[in-house]
């Protein structure tokens, strides 16, 4: 349950007068933030708490996430110069992040923590744009209009993420999660040409570590079946799609992961009951099933509810 700890009282008073990306380079903060939804809610696992735009930051491009708006770009990406800001990324880019995840997993013991990054579209979406966008105007004129720059970006990020992802496992990862937030923007055919084989590259450059690899969009209904085709082992689906036929879509030989509605939680406890057991009657006989929310916790969420919810489904489950 990616952002779980948002809607706690907690981690806003840890996180006060505390910059978002700065947060994300404090260890110990780190540390307190990714561990405080697995003590409330008694989750089963913990998700590293980071930002997608972290490695980017780290390598040197002129970022910031603005409150209220989200990451901010000082200098798109418009044209073959502009890719200068993109280097490849060490270890020693990330030494905060190498602690955080080795730290994490001393207190965590038994319970695995899930490293994730962004995927190589979503972070060329605010790069190009230079911030968040509904149209994704700029970065489908330049994947359409510049074929041979789109794909040479795409790389450079997609071996960028693989290497935020390496050093997650190395420092002890149980699990990563690349996030394509917005590749929902984009029809089938584009997603398998313009988008795939990065994605895939980075699925690759990590598949011998033996972790599980997990793949997630939003608004992805129509592009599920070619997510899990990108290489992951695990495929988020957003609440649009029952699970079911999420599964479907996907095939044979991956897990599920998802799809309750987060706006669901707003709703009485026996309404929450419903739509939950609603998600696990249809993950009944799945190759594998993740519960988890169809995408991040509502800031305004309350965080009974999901403690409530979580021992609903461990309740559930374990008949």
């Amino acid at each position: 349950m990616r952002q779980a700890g948002r809607s706690l009282p907690e981690y806003r008073k840890v996180r006060e007068g505390i910059a978002m990306l700065d947060s994300c380079m404090m260890p110990e903060l780190v540390t307190e933030i990714t561990l405080q939804p697995v003590r409330r809610h008694g989750v089963d696992a913990a998700i590293y708490f980071s930002d997608i735009v972290v490695p980017l930051k780290a390598i040197g491009v002129d970022l910031d996430i603005k409150p209220g708006i989200g990451p901010v770009v000082a200098r798109p990406i418009r044209s073959r110069a502009d890719l200068a800001q993109l280097r490849a990324l060490g270890p020693e880019d990330v030494p905060y992040v190498t602690e955080a995840v080795r730290m994490l997993v001393a207190e965590l013991g038994a319970t695995p923590l899930i490293g994730f990054a962004g995927a190589p579209f979503t972070l060329a979406s605010y790069l190009v744009e230079g911030g968040p966008s509904k149209n994704h105007e700029h970065t489908k004129a330049l994947m359409y209009g510049d074929p041979e720059l789109w794909a040479e970006l795409l790389d450079r990020l997609a071996v960028i993420t693989s290497a935020f992802l390496k050093v997650q496992i190395e420092a002890g990862a149980s699990a990563v999660q690349l996030f394509d937030s917005w590749v929902g923007a984009l029809k089938p055919a584009d997603y398998r040409r313009f988008v795939m084989p990065h994605s895939a590259k980075v699925f690759d450059a990590v598949a011998g570590y033996g972790v599980p690899r997990i793949h997630f969009g939003v608004g992805t209904g129509e592009l599920l079946g070619l997510l899990g085709e990108a290489g992951a082992d695990v495929v988020g689906a957003d609440w649009r799609v029952p699970l079911d036929e999420a599964a479907r879509r996907v095939g044979p030989g991956k897990a599920i992961q998802g799809n309750l509605d987060p706006a669901v939680l707003f709703a009485p406890e026996a309404a929450v009951r419903a739509q939950t057991d609603e998600v696990l009657e249809a993950a009944r006989g799945l190759e594998g099933h993740v519960f988890n929310l169809g995408h991040g916790v509502m800031p305004d969420t309350d965080p009974t509810v999901l403690t409530r919810l979580v021992e609903y489904v461990h309740e559930r489950t374990a008949r």
